[in-house]
């Protein structure tokens, strides 16, 4: 027993030195794993700097690269361009007007001025010339074929103007004549109309006045014409303040004036006399008698006494059976069989 005792103190302080051991190496395991840790993790950062970085640069290199082709196919059309446009090489081109060379400007003088190459100034310059080069459009390869036929159909509308405003000129002056004869013949025929109304209105209103009035005297072509009419003992002139007999007794004047101005071969009248009394039937009739001179009336009527004078008479009858039919007497032969 004493010395399983003794084996089991040993054994026990072997085991507490062993556990000790065993804690202190396991601190330590603990301290080497995290700084494994924080290595690792430091390594693995910077491997996502690093990757970071190196596709930022594979981008830069992959632009870098576009952007080569991008120039490179741009140099390869402008040398195309230098070739098929201005037919020179682009060695000579670049020779002869490269960035070294002066470049001549305009000047308010005729004295040629050149200032040095400045990027931004021609750029500007090209920008300006790119659009009047826009307004004038494409070229036209047929643009000779259609002036020489736009020429052409020109002179034929210059042609046709110039005989227009020869046609124009000469409608003009023969418009201007006709307006002065009608004006000539117009103005006569009113003075002629006017002297006669004169006339004939105070046999119609003995004692009375009447006359015709211009109301544009100094213009021919478009004055109109007033009639005043003052019948004897009255003092008002407009027709409209007159009777109906005297209005129409009035416009009956008016119609004789111009028979007498301008007479013609015959005259046909309705109902004229249809308003008028005895007395002014009376004197209307002696003026029939007198166109009956020179002139043949024919006159629709139902006035007897304007029958009278007829030298023959139209009319429709009913006979007996009720049928309407035209009837004429030649009023000369009645007379003479009346007198015998």
């Amino acid at each position: 027993a004493s010395a399983v005792r003794d084996g089991a103190a040993r054994a026990r302080v072997a085991v507490a030195r062993s556990l000790a051991r065993a804690g202190a190496e396991r601190d330590a395991a603990e301290a080497a794993r995290a700084e494994r840790d924080e290595a690792v993790t430091a390594a693995r950062r910077e491997v996502d700097d690093l990757s970071a970085r190196l596709r930022e640069l594979t981008d830069v290199a992959h632009r870098d690269e576009v952007a080569r082709a991008q120039q490179q196919l741009r140099i390869e059309q402008l040398q195309a361009r230098s070739v098929d446009e201005l037919g020179l090489d682009p060695a000579v081109l670049v020779e002869e007007f490269g960035p070294h060379r002066d470049v001549p400007v305009p000047s308010d003088d005729d004295e040629p001025r050149s200032v040095p190459y400045d990027r931004a100034a021609q750029e500007k310059r090209l920008r300006a010339a790119e659009r009047d080069l826009g307004r004038l459009g494409r070229v036209n390869p047929l643009a000779l074929e259609e002036f020489a036929a736009l020429e052409e159909r020109h002179k034929f509308l210059a042609d046709q103007l110039a005989d227009l405003k020869k046609s124009r000129a000469d409608l003009l002056e023969i418009v201007k004549e006709i307006d002065e004869r009608v004006e000539r013949v117009f103005a006569d025929a009113y003075r002629d109309t006017a002297e006669q109304f004169e006339r004939v209105f105070a046999r119609m209103f003995p004692g009375g006045e009447g006359r015709l009035v211009l109301t544009d005297p100094d213009d021919m072509l478009t004055t109109g014409i007033e009639v005043e009419a003052r019948p004897a003992g009255k003092k008002v002139k407009r027709l409209s303040l007159l009777s109906g007999g005297e209005r129409s007794l009035t416009a009956v004047a008016l119609l004789v004036a111009i028979f007498k101005a301008r007479p013609s071969p015959f005259y046909v009248m309705d109902e004229v006399e249809a308003a008028l009394d005895d007395v002014n039937l009376g004197r209307l009739l002696e003026i029939f008698r007198e166109l009956q001179e020179d002139s043949q009336l024919i006159v629709i009527t139902h006035q007897k006494r304007t029958m009278e004078i007829a030298d023959a008479l139209y009319g429709v009858t009913m006979r007996g059976d009720g049928v309407t039919t035209v009837i004429s007497q030649r009023m000369n032969d009645a007379r003479d069989e009346v007198a015998v």
